[in-house]
């Protein structure tokens, strides 16, 4: 009879969902280029891929830094901006640091049956490029160049799982300079750099990521801290 009153609450203890702070991801997709030589987003894609770490504050609130690279490419031009049959290809090494804001309340729902399991976010950040090229003999290499941006996007999270997840996002940089092609022709094409701010490069991706979860926050006794 007490083991018949009992499992309930045991069954309950057992698939508790708990609230996790920390994640680890993986993602990967498709990323472009907007600039001199690619003047609409979707054209000439290339793949990206990357990791990333997801600390959250608050079910909205949460701070991501993630690393990812991406190959950009576009038609060659000469010195006359006449269109060549050869296309150029440089390699991105991208570092974000970005706040992000969920509009559901998101995570498990151990505590809160607020808390959604799927939810669409938006991120906003700064973010650094490390530049290469491809040499004549087809390997990368003139990893010496760094370029700042934004980092902005919007994405949906899913948490099918107590501990794994989902993540779709949307990213675009907003470069600070026009030189991401690697090419002296297409550096700062119409002579605007410095005098207008919207003369600048955009890379983005579209990526699919799998999240793991790890790092609970500690229990707290609601009525022992009343008590205090």
């Amino acid at each position: 009879m007490l083991l018949a009153m009992l499992w309930p609450v045991a069954a309950k203890a057992r698939i508790a969902d708990p609230q996790y702070v920390c994640e680890l991801g993986v993602q990967a997709g498709c990323g472009y280029y907007v600039g001199d030589a690619a003047p609409h987003i979707f054209t000439h894609l290339r793949e990206a891929y990357g990791a990333h770490f997801r600390y959250k504050f608050t079910p909205r609130w949460a701070l991501q830094v993630k690393g990812l690279g991406q190959r950009i490419t576009g038609w060659n031009y000469d010195e006359h901006m006449v269109r060549q049959s050869t296309m150029w290809e440089n390699q991105l090494i991208n570092i974000d640091v970005m706040g992000e804001f969920n509009f559901f309340r998101f995570g498990g729902r151990e505590y809160d049956k607020r808390v959604k399991q799927l939810s669409p976010y938006i991120f906003l950040g700064v973010g650094a490029t490390i530049l290469g090229s491809e040499g004549e003999d087809g390997e990368w290499k003139n990893f010496n160049k760094v370029a700042a941006y934004l980092p902005l996007g919007i994405g949906l999270k899913w948490k099918f799982s107590q501990w794994v997840g989902l993540n779709l996002a949307w990213q675009h940089n907003i470069y600070f300079s026009d030189a991401l092609e690697g090419c002296k022709t297409l550096k700062d094409l119409h002579e605007l750099n410095g005098s207008n701010w919207f003369n600048c490069d955009v890379a983005g991706q579209l990526t699919l990521g799998l999240v793991f979860e790890f790092g609970t926050l500690k229990k707290v006794c609601v009525r022992c801290e009343y008590a205090k």
